[in-house]
């Protein structure tokens, strides 16, 4: 029964002195920057706890204002490690200002501290503050009213000028520019042109048409002719740069004779009988054969296919294959 009776008190006695301890060793602390002021000048109130690091803190809700002092802003709460690694201390800082001269108290602020599922508070101190004015000369009598400082100009205060100045000249440019193009009958804006097709294409398409018109076939025989001289001419102009739309057939001729690295025999020959035989039916009043109307477009086709320009790409392409033919042929 005794040991139960001490065992009790030995309880007892611990819950009554653990709360005491920790408000012991708990601290919580108050200051400003500076405890004297003008009228208007700002300082920091600055409150610390110094507590167990797994202890919870509740922090003191700190009014708008203490009387006349007025509290402007919370600042960011900091932690510090201290020597002891168990403990850390914890800095809540506040913006203050007063617009009255005198002298001012801040009371206590209170903490409160959870550990060891036991609570406690703690309060700071108090701190006090001084407010004064600025000391008037009144020997020197009136003086006049000081000028505003003329601060510095920002890029946010210029900006709008200088986006002013950038539309206007843009403004301008645009408009000189018209009418420098309108005089010369051009476009405002020139657009880069389609990329033209080969020669070879456009005829050989026009080829294929005539060939689905069978015009030959509807007694359209004239009209089937000068179709097909018309692509040839129009092909020669875009592939070797011979006005041949102006030309008769036998200009045409003497200049492909001039410059004999440009077809090879075959190829004047076929030309000569389109061209030729062309002019017979236009002009004469030929009526050719259903063998010279399909010679004709036959070899139409093969003076097209026979002079085209070949891509490089396309060229380099065929040579590969025909060296890898020709390798294969060897092994």
């Amino acid at each position: 029964m005794k040991v139960i009776h001490n065992l009790i008190l030995v309880i007892f006695l611990t819950l009554a002195i653990v709360p005491k301890t920790q408000a012991q060793q708990t601290k919580a602390v108050a200051r400003i920057d500076s405890a004297s002021i003008l009228i208007g000048d700002q300082v920091n109130l600055i409150l610390e706890i110094e507590h167990l690091k797994d202890a919870k803190v509740g922090f003191p809700t700190v009014p708008d204002s203490f009387g006349r002092i007025e509290v402007l802003k919370k600042l960011k709460t900091d932690t510090v490690e201290m020597a002891d690694k168990a403990w850390q201390k914890q800095v809540l800082k506040y913006t203050i200002t007063c617009f009255d001269s005198g002298n001012y108290a801040i009371e206590p602020q209170w903490f409160t501290v959870t550990a060891n599922g036991l609570s406690d508070s703690v309060a700071t101190n108090p701190v006090f503050l001084q407010v004064h004015t600025m000391q008037i000369d009144t020997t020197k009598g009136l003086t006049d009213i000081k000028m505003p400082y003329a601060a510095p100009v920002t890029l946010k205060e210029v900006t709008p000028y200088i986006l002013g100045v950038m539309l206007a000249g843009a403004i301008l440019f645009l408009l000189l520019y018209s009418i420098k193009r309108r005089k010369k009958n051009e476009p405002l804006f020139k657009f880069p042109e389609k990329p033209k097709e080969p020669a070879h294409v456009i005829a050989l398409r026009e080829l294929d048409r005539i060939r689905n018109e069978k015009l030959w076939l509807q007694d359209k025989t004239k009209q089937y002719y000068s179709e097909v001289t018309d692509v040839i001419r129009n092909y020669i102009e875009n592939r070797f740069e011979i006005r041949a739309m102006e030309q008769t057939t036998e200009e045409i001729l003497d200049s492909f004779r001039l410059q004999k690295d440009l077809l090879n025999d075959k190829a004047f020959a076929n030309l000569s009988q389109i061209l030729t035989l062309a002019d017979f039916v236009k002009f004469a009043k030929y009526k050719p054969l259903p063998d010279d109307d399909n010679l004709t477009l036959v070899n139409s086709y093969f003076f097209v296919n026979e002079t085209k320009k070949e891509d490089p790409k396309k060229v380099e392409n065929k040579e590969i294959e025909t060296d890898n033919t020709k390798e294969v042929n060897i092994k």
